[in-house]
């Protein structure tokens, strides 16, 4: 607040309201500010009839931007590169020529549909953009506080056009044999059971966790989902917390196809501190049909939504953040 104070007190931004909504706009002077001091950088966003430059006042469009920039944020507090002066440029009209995704960039929506006449073919899409890191591509969501509604199709056309543009063609060499993941920020874990049909199956107005994509993380938009996707991140701070979490405990073993990272004597262990939902389905469903007793560890924050998702068979063992957040 006083970094928003002293801007609108140097006249850099000033304040909007429409709908009964509250917004801040840059003003003439911060463009021309930006423009002078770094015309490469900011040019391609303030100048002309671009996306950014336009004024909007339609509340479902200052939902949306407001919801990309919650996800700009996260990425950015996790370590993400987010600025085009920190990445490579993937998703040009032209092709890029050797080049290798060596630390984490996130590249928003609009910058995935600067690739050219390709971009009609995921028209309609709700990403907000799509994260690379070293081995994965995860398209990425933010449901915000709302019952999101999917285009499906349109998902679905994104999904084969990273599978192809992406990974077949532009970056085959690094992500030729990678698998798509996907991620989806909300405000608070209260949207996930809605999103694996909890209670009633109404996955057909959303995306279908299972078919679409073969991990499905659900993260929330504070601070705890920003430690979970350093977790993406930096894999092998992932590899070291879950050998912390296998100490007393046996390694995975074919046990009746259900879903587990590890067993604790006759019990499949599995660790859903990432809520990956497609995989908690999957637990849930082979405990069930094994009519087996399981455990889940997560964090306290999450433990109320996944006592709901699971069933009386499932016991939830809690873990300490603050020592994960130490970690890394």
């Amino acid at each position: 607040m006083k970094v928003v104070k002293r801007l609108k007190k140097d006249k850099l931004l000033h304040t909007y309201y429409a709908d009964g909504l509250r917004g801040f706009r840059l003003t003439n002077a911060a463009k021309k500010l930006l423009l002078d001091s770094w015309p490469e950088s900011f040019g391609p966003y303030l100048t002309g009839r671009t996306e950014t430059n336009m004024l909007k006042s339609e509340q479902l469009r200052r939902l949306r931007l407001h919801r990309m920039a919650e996800v700009l944020a996260a990425m950015h507090s996790a370590g993400v590169g987010v600025f085009p002066w920190q990445k490579h440029a993937v998703f040009g009209p032209i092709p890029p020529n050797d080049i290798r995704i060596e630390w984490p960039m996130y590249y928003s929506s609009r910058e995935v549909k600067e690739i050219g006449p390709q971009r009609d073919k995921i028209r309609g899409s709700r990403a907000t953009g799509v994260l690379l890191t070293e081995n994965d591509v995860f398209a990425v969501y933010n449901a915000g506080g709302s019952e999101i509604k999917w285009a499906r199709e349109a998902e679905l056309r994104l999904r084969a056009f990273l599978q192809y543009d992406l990974c077949l063609q532009r970056l085959s060499e690094q992500y030729g044999s990678a698998g798509q993941s996907a991620i989806i920020f909300g405000n608070d874990m209260k949207l996930m059971p809605m999103l694996m049909g909890v209670d009633s199956d109404q996955r057909h107005k959303y995306l279908v966790v299972e078919e679409d994509y073969n991990c499905f993380y659900y993260l929330t938009n504070d601070h705890y989902g920003e430690i979970i996707l350093r977790l993406f991140c930096e894999p092998d701070k992932k590899a070291m917390l879950d050998n912390v979490l296998m100490e007393g405990l046996s390694e995975a073993q074919q046990y009746g196809h259900v879903e587990h990272d590890a067993m604790d004597r006759e019990c499949p262990v599995l660790f859903g501190y990432t809520c990956d939902m497609p995989r908690i389905r999957r637990f849930n469903i082979g405990l069930r049909a094994n009519r087996l007793r399981g455990i889940l560890y997560c964090f306290k924050f999450q433990e109320e939504v996944l006592r709901q998702i699971c069933g009386p068979n499932v016991e939830i063992q809690c873990m300490d953040f603050g020592a994960v957040e130490g970690l890394l």
